[in-house]
């Protein structure tokens, strides 16, 4: 891949339904400036894990780096549970299955180019809606039914937290989940050409980015939509747009909502795909998945993630209050703990770096001032998810988490106990 895939990749991957559904159910939940603070703390955890991604990515550009690097400096339990996590999240790619499989199937820079392009479509939407909406809250637009600017009365008028200032920390689930995505910069590390150059310039740029589309987009839903008519029924983005009169407003947000999805979905497979074909790698599964045909493309690690997407998506529709309950609330929380993950690596690894007899100068990316920066990235997105059991509409992402973390490491656990009595047992 080269740089310009890779940012647009990095970008793409975050920039999904979370921006152009979901914030409208942040807004309504916590306010126009409860949601600005929101997302604001959320692109600062981002960022704080993207710098301790960077440093692992750069020294180690492996492919579906998460769980090797949380077995190598973790645990093996912990980097088996990591990739399980990461791949689950995933699984509703299946939603447009043929494109994104075909997308995936033929080959690496197919599909970064693909990706290059869905990813276009959307920041040039999201350029475009801030563009309109600033001209809109200024009055150089009209908007339907005032006569008046609206500048940014909506904002405040009923007052800064309508719903308590709880509700900023409650939400904050929803925020990191919108934000899901920019971690693909690590797993793309080791099919990107020159990660050394390429990985260091896709971060630095990820907290300016994330503060243009995400925060500027909240500014122009918040001063143009009463928070309490924002909602997950229908995107904010296209309310804006019918508020200002624009002609095939809904249809053409439709358009944009569905190349996000596909977008969010041909990553996500990707990613999914490294992440098995990466536990074969590590003999953690069996190796015939880590094998690639002639593309270098993994195929049996990229079919069976296809085959979980489908039973992701079948479950939306037999079992939407059981399985498929249990499948997104896992997802919602499966990132954040995945970025744990990649803090609590980043420690340890630069640890055992100067304790091998390293200095710090032979890193070609060094995480700022370590270790506040790690550790502020471990604790807030602990917090993030410990804060969810304030909130009923999410506090049962914990219930299934947490059994789900144990079967994990059971899982693997019993699997090399296993291991180790054949062994024994052949002696």
């Amino acid at each position: 891949m080269e740089s310009r895939h890779l940012f647009m990749i990095s970008l793409g991957g975050v920039i999904g339904t979370g921006l152009f559904l979901s914030s409208g159910y942040t807004i309504h939940e916590a306010g126009p400036i409860g949601t600005i603070l929101a997302y604001g703390i959320g692109a600062i955890v981002v960022y704080l894990v993207m710098l301790c991604l960077g440093e692992l990515s750069v020294a180690m550009p492996e492919t579906g780096s998460f769980h090797v690097y949380a077995d190598r400096y973790i645990g093996p339990g912990t980097g088996f549970t990591v990739a399980i996590l990461y791949w689950l999240t995933w699984l509703w790619s299946a939603l447009f299955m043929a494109v994104i499989f075909i997308s995936n199937a033929l080959s690496v820079k197919f599909f970064a180019e693909t990706e290059f392009w869905f990813s276009s479509i959307k920041v040039i939407a999201i350029v475009l809606f801030i563009v309109v909406g600033f001209l809109a809250i200024f009055g150089i637009i009209p908007i339907k039914g005032t006569t008046h600017a609206p500048l940014f009365s909506n904002l405040v008028k009923d007052g800064l937290f309508p719903r308590g200032f709880k509700a900023v920390f409650t939400t904050m689930l929803t925020v990191n989940f919108a934000f899901s995505g920019t971690e693909l910069i690590g797993v793309t590390a080791g099919e990107t050409k020159d990660p050394g150059k390429n990985i260091p310039r896709a971060i630095h740029t990820t907290l300016l980015r994330l503060v243009i589309f995400f925060i500027g987009s909240i500014v122009v839903m918040s001063a143009l939509i009463p928070w309490q008519k924002a909602g997950v029924s229908q995107s904010p983005f296209v309310l804006v747009f019918n508020s200002i009169g624009l002609p095939f407003a809904g249809d053409l947000m439709n358009f944009v909502v569905l190349t996000a999805i596909l977008s969010a979905a041909n990553s996500g497979l990707y990613a999914s795909t490294r992440m098995l074909w990466s536990l074969a790698n590590e003999g953690m599964i069996p190796i015939k998945y880590a094998k690639t045909n002639s593309h270098n493309v993994p195929m049996l690690a990229l079919c069976l993630s296809m085959i979980g997407g489908i039973f992701a998506l079948v479950s939306s529709v037999v079992a939407a209050s059981t399985v498929y309950l249990v499948l997104v609330s896992i997802s919602g929380l499966a990132v954040v703990i995945v970025w744990m993950a990649i803090a609590l690596s980043e420690i340890n690894f630069r640890k055992q770096f100067l304790k091998d007899g390293h200095k710090l100068s032979e890193l070609k990316f060094k995480t700022p001032w370590y270790p506040i920066v790690p550790w502020a990235a471990f604790i807030m997105s602990l917090l993030s998810c410990v804060l969810i059991v304030f909130d009923p509409n999410q506090r049962s992402a914990l219930f299934y988490m947490i059994p789900f973390l144990i079967l994990c490491y059971g899982v693997y656990y019993g699997k090399e106990y296993l291991k180790k009595r054949r062994v024994v047992n052949n002696d």
